[in-house]
Order: C-alpha cells, then sequence, then structure tokens
C-alpha cells in the first residue's frame, strides 16, 4: 500500500482555526462526525465550519489534494466528484476496527488536530490486523492512500488518556461500478459485501 505522509500539511491560519473548533463534549468512548462536503455546485456543512471557511479550505487544497491522487492512482482522478472535509472527535478509549474503506473514497486523508499527542493511523497487510504499522500522531501531520478493495487495510483509536481530533478529507466519486473496474473487482460481489454489514458501511463514509 502507497502512503503518502505530509507535516505541515495545513497553513498555520487554518490549523489553528481548525484546531480551536467550538464542539460538543462526548463520552470517552464514543465518536462524533461534523458532516461537511462540498463541490463546485453545492456545498453542504455542519456548523462547526462556516459557509466560507469550507470554501476557503477546498480552494486552498483542493490542488494538492488532487495531485496527491494523481501520484497514488493516477485513472481515478477522471472520477472525482466532490470534497469532504468533516471534523471527527474520538473519545479516548474509542476503537474502531480494520476496514478499507468505501469505494466511494477514491482518496482518503487525515490531519492531526489536537492534542500534542495521541495514536496515529493503524494500517496492515490484512484484515487480521498483520504486520502492523503505525503513522505516528503529530499536530498537523496529514495522512493520504487511494483505497483498493480488501488491500487498504487500517484502523483508529484513542490513546486512553484524552479524545482525538482530526480533520478528514476525503475526495470522493459517486460513480462506484468504475471504480470498481479500475480497481479489478467485482461490483456486485463488493456491493454485497457492505450491505452484510450496515454498521461498517455506516462509518466507513468518514472513517480514517
Amino acid at each position: 500500500m502507497s502512503i503518502r505522509v505530509i507535516d505541515n500539511y495545513l497553513n498555520q491560519q487554518d490549523f489553528e482555526a481548525l484546531k480551536n473548533l467550538k464542539l460538543e463534549q462526548i463520552e470517552n468512548t464514543s465518536i462524533k462526525v461534523y458532516h461537511n462536503k462540498i463541490s463546485d455546485e453545492k456545498v453542504i456543512t455542519n456548523s462547526c465550519i462556516n459557509v466560507d471557511f469550507l470554501k476557503r479550505l477546498h480552494d486552498s487544497y483542493h490542488k494538492k489534494a488532487i495531485k496527491l491522487l494523481d501520484e497514488l492512482n493516477s485513472n481515478k482522478v477522471k472520477l472525482y466528484d466532490y470534497s469532504e472535509f468533516h471534523i471527527i472527535e474520538t473519545g479516548a478509549n474509542y476503537k474502531f476496527p480494520i476496514h478499507d474503506d468505501t469505494p466511494d473514497k477514491i482518496l482518503s486523508g487525515i490531519v492531526y488536530l489536537n492534542p500534542e499527542k495521541n495514536t496515529g493511523t493503524i494500517f496492515y497487510t490484512d484484515k487480521k490486523g498483520n504486520n502492523k504499522k503505525t503513522i505516528d500522531w503529530k499536530l498537523n501531520r496529514a495522512v493520504f492512500f487511494s483505497r483498493t478493495e480488501k488491500k487498504t487495510w487500517h484502523s483508529f483509536e484513542g490513546d486512553g488518556i484524552s479524545n482525538r481530533l482530526a480533520l478528514v478529507y476525503n475526495l470522493k466519486t459517486t460513480r462506484i461500478k468504475e471504480v470498481y473496474k479500475i480497481e479489478g473487482k467485482n461490483y456486485l460481489y463488493g456491493q454485497f459485501r457492505y450491505k452484510l454489514n450496515p454498521f461498517l458501511l455506516k462509518y466507513f463514509n468518514f472513517t480514517i
């Protein structure tokens, strides 16, 4: 699996603004997601990020994200439809299972926002969790990859001490059949796989 790690990904102004957002309190075993979507035609934002800020994020980082996707999987660039800038707070004792992301995510990205120390993103070579590799948590560090069906296995969790705040930046598509074609995978089998587990389908749309 090809992974890109980029330190100091956000400019300082954007990093500070996202790091200091006013959010709801959550339990240490739960997770809270603030959904924000943007395309050339439409903006859908939660109250934690206003429309102008979301547009600024899109304008500032879109070209960089497309360039990364081109490097990781150039065939998927043509499938881009919209972007997500989700704010996700993970409780200190929350753990999300090993997964490989839904096919609508053509580029998966995360930027670590707060606190100073926590647990980063954990990658594996299979769903059983073999050959564990952790990308260490570092403020304003971004981690990107382009998912592949049943190959890009990863998980995340709190460190048992502090809640984990991150920006999840995804490039998305609505052309799922074309994703499977590019990956050389079976569309019907892939969709059936996610429908068997509605819990994972619900959460895989944003997690990393």
